[in-house]
């Protein structure tokens, strides 16, 4: 599936004054597809899910991030590289505590690329009760998918060129334009969740579709 900030996760990834970076955005949407798929850029990744791995907590105790990926490589038998490295913390959410420690691994560690995901940061971050890494972090807010990546993902690179060159003032050819309506028709019923439109051109099920969408509104 296509994502249009995946390009901004490439220049993140080369800049001198990179900060670990904090995805947010509602379940679903993408955020742990999308670092999966950028984690190609990296020689290896190593993925650490809070929600099923709570006891990772305990290895932040300290404020050194270099005694943490110690730790880290340890625990899951790999290595973890700054500048080789992709260390990503998903469902932070649910370990809000750790935003605290995201400062030092800027302050301390800043060639190591670090990324955190989590949703609803901002109902969990309203009342946090740590001091929050300000100017040391930076957010990214992912949404559903839109129309144009839609159309990547299901091939029709030409067709997004087409309308991107065209002008008011022209004349749509009617085949062109039914196909257009047609397929904005199929985006609106599929929805704009990744997992929902993978589904659906999977199957080509519209049934398929709605069960993810309907798995997902629950989840929220």
């Amino acid at each position: 599936m296509y994502r249009s900030v995946i390009k901004y996760l490439k220049d993140w990834k080369t800049r001198n004054d990179r900060k670990p970076l904090v995805i947010r955005g509602a379940r679903q949407v993408g955020k742990t597809f999308m670092v999966r798929e950028f984690a190609g850029e990296f020689k290896n990744y190593v993925e650490i899910n809070l929600e099923t791995e709570s006891a990772i907590v305990q290895y932040f105790k300290s404020n050194d991030p270099k005694e943490i990926i110690q730790l880290l490589s340890l625990h899951y038998n790999t290595v973890i590289v700054p500048g080789q490295t992709l260390l990503f913390f998903d469902e932070i959410q649910t370990a809000p505590e750790l935003f605290a420690k995201l400062r030092y691994f800027y302050e301390l560690l800043p060639d190591l690329h670090v990324i955190a995901a989590g949703s609803l940061l901002e109902f969990i971050l309203e009342n946090h009760e740590f001091s929050m890494p300000v100017g040391r972090i930076e957010y990214l807010h992912l949404g559903p998918m839109k129309f144009n990546e839609f159309l990547l993902s299901i091939g029709e690179e030409k067709l997004l060129d087409f309308i991107g060159n065209f002008s008011l003032g022209e004349t749509m050819p009617l085949p062109i334009h039914q196909k257009l309506v047609a397929l904005y028709k199929t985006f609106i019923v599929v929805g704009g969740m990744p997992q929902s439109i993978k589904a659906f051109l999977d199957n080509k099920s519209f049934i398929d579709s709605d069960r993810i969408s309907f798995n997902t509104f629950d989840l929220c």
